[in-house]
C-alpha cells in the first residue's frame, strides 16, 4: 500500500509541473512593471520546494528517515489521492484565471487586471489553497511522518512569509478595488479564513 501512495504522489508532482510549465512560458512574454522580489521571498520559495519536493523525493529514493515510517492504509492513500487531485484542479483553475498575469514571484505585469472570477471569487489566494491541499495530500500519501508532513511545513513557510507582502502589493496597485475584494473574500479557505 505504501508504494501505491508514493506512485500517486510522484504522478501528482509530474502533473503539477505539466500544469505550470505552459503558464510559466506564456507569462514571460508579458512585461513586468513592478517587481517586489526579496531575499525572504526566495527563501520562502526554497522552503516550499524543499518540503513539497526535495525532501519527499529524497525519502522515496533512500527510505531515509526510516525511523519516521508509519503504516500505510488504503483509506490514507485514497483520501490522499482525492485531496491531491483537488489540489491539482485548484492549481490549474487559478493559473487559467490569472493567465498572463501569473508570476512565481511578487510581480505586477503590464496592463495587469484584478482577477475576481473562478476560484478567485471565493478566496484571494487559490494557488496557496492548492499548495495547502497538496501538502495535505502528501501527508496522507507518503507513509513517513517527516516526508509526509514536510509539504505542510513548506507551505506554511511560503504562505506566512509572502501573503502579507502580496496583499500590500495588490493594495498599492489596485487600491480601493482590492480593498473591496478583500471585504468579500477570504484569504485561503472559502467562508473560513
Amino acid at each position: 500500500m505504501a508504494s501505491a501512495g508514493e506512485v500517486v504522489w510522484v504522478l501528482g508532482i509530474v502533473a503539477w509541473y505539466i500544469i505550470r510549465y505552459p503558464f510559466e512560458r506564456r507569462a514571460k512574454r508579458t512585461r513586468v512593471v513592478s517587481d517586489q522580489r526579496s531575499l525572504s521571498d526566495t527563501v520562502a520559495l526554497m522552503a516550499a520546494l524543499f518540503g513539497m519536493a526535495i525532501l519527499p523525493i529524497f525519502y522515496l529514493v533512500t527510505g531515509i528517515p526510516q525511523a519516521a515510517d508509519r503504516p500505510a492504509s488504503l483509506w490514507s492513500v485514497a483520501l490522499g489521492a482525492v485531496v491531491f487531485i483537488a489540489a491539482l484542479w485548484m492549481f490549474r483553475r487559478s493559473h487559467k484565471e490569472l493567465g498572463r498575469y501569473w508570476s512565481i514571484t511578487l510581480e505586477i505585469r503590464e496592463r495587469h487586471k484584478l482577477i475576481c472570477d473562478g476560484p478567485y471569487a471565493f478566496v484571494r489566494h487559490p494557488m496557496y489553497t492548492s499548495f495547502l491541499l497538496m501538502g495535505l495530500g502528501q501527508a496522507f500519501l507518503l507513509p513517513n511522518w517527516v516526508a509526509g508532513l514536510a509539504g505542510l511545513a513548506g507551505f506554511a513557510v511560503l504562505f506566512f512569509a509572502r501573503v502579507g507582502k502580496e496583499e500590500r502589493m495588490m493594495l498599492e496597485s489596485f487600491g480601493e478595488q482590492y480593498r473591496d475584494y478583500m471585504g468579500r473574500t477570504k484569504r485561503l479557505i472559502p467562508y473560513l479564513y
